[in-house]
């Protein structure tokens, strides 16, 4: 299972606490002015992969370490709609406290790991790869990322220093040039160190013969028809790994995949990914039940 520094969790709650808590709770506080014991338990509202466990666990315990904190589903792990995922006892009022940041932490990055494991279906059979992108929010890159990879996706860059990826306006810069894409691909290869690969995008049957030319590791086929894909893939012939971005949604990423595309990188993984359904549900130890979503 991929697992995430420690340090990175303990750094994103406590930003998402001092945002949430940093100035008190003055309803909690106006209500409640002794512990109140009280259980809740996070159901899944939809079938779902579980991202965010582990951050959320870490939100309950750093508002309130004496919190029994019991994990039913762990991070990577698939649960059921209507399936309890966690169980939470103690005083009331840190639950109360701590449910907000626990359950975004949740509904978002199991709602990327959910959608990543979907497209990772869709393709099953064949041997592209699903990947995500750098379209992260500013701050959760390494945490939207994890969650890509509890969905069985692959991680594209990290940051620019990663790898060598020459896109749509690194190659503006370039024209006039006619060869544009092989003089890019030529410069890169100049100044790449070790094994680094170049990427380099085409848009075209004609720049993918330019990106052949210069030798280029990886060709990433930028808004291309599966027609068009097909083509490329055949025009490739292997001298090169062929990686599919671009408008790829689930209802094309099959055709993509069956086209031959050894890699597909989609965006929509980490900036698009609607937030998983979750529900914590909240009772005194005698009493009726409070439902937070």
């Amino acid at each position: 299972m991929a697992r995430l520094p420690a340090a990175e969790i303990r750094r994103a709650v406590r930003h998402g606490l001092e945002e949430d808590l940093g100035q008190g709770d003055i309803t909690t506080s106006a209500l409640f002015s002794k512990p109140v014991p009280a259980r809740a338990t996070i159901v899944a509202q939809q079938p779902l992969i579980v991202a965010g466990m582990a951050a959320a666990v870490q939100t309950f315990l750093m508002v309130d370490p004496t919190l029994t904190v019991t994990v039913v589903r762990h991070d990577g792990e698939p649960a059921k709609n209507g399936e309890p995922i966690m169980h939470v006892a103690g005083d009331g009022r840190s639950i109360l406290q701590a449910e907000r940041v626990a359950l975004n932490f949740l509904q978002h990055l199991s709602g990327i790991a959910t959608l990543t494991y979907r497209f990772c279906t869709a393709v099953k059979g064949y041997r592209a790869r699903i990947l995500d992108t750098r379209k992260t929010l500013p701050g959760w890159r390494t945490l939207q990322k994890w969650a890509v990879r509890l969905g069985g996706g692959v991680n594209h860059r990290m940051s620019l220093s990663d790898g060598i990826l020459v896109k749509d306006n690194h190659l503006a810069l370039l024209r006039p040039s006619k060869q544009a894409v092989r003089s890019a691909c030529r410069l890169a290869k100049a100044k790449a160190t070790g094994s680094m690969p170049i990427i380099v995008e085409a848009e075209s049957l004609s720049e993918v013969r330019q990106a052949l030319a210069g030798k280029a590791d990886i060709i990433l086929l930028d808004n291309m028809t599966p027609v068009m894909v097909r083509r490329s893939v055949k025009l490739i012939n292997g001298r090169a790994t062929v990686e599919v971005s671009g408008g790829i949604t689930l209802k094309n990423v099959r055709a993509m995949a069956a086209a031959g595309a050894d890699r597909i990188s989609i965006g929509a993984l980490t900036h698009s990914a609607p937030a998983a359904s979750l529900s914590l549900i909240l009772s005194p130890v005698r009493g009726s039940a409070r439902r937070s979503t």
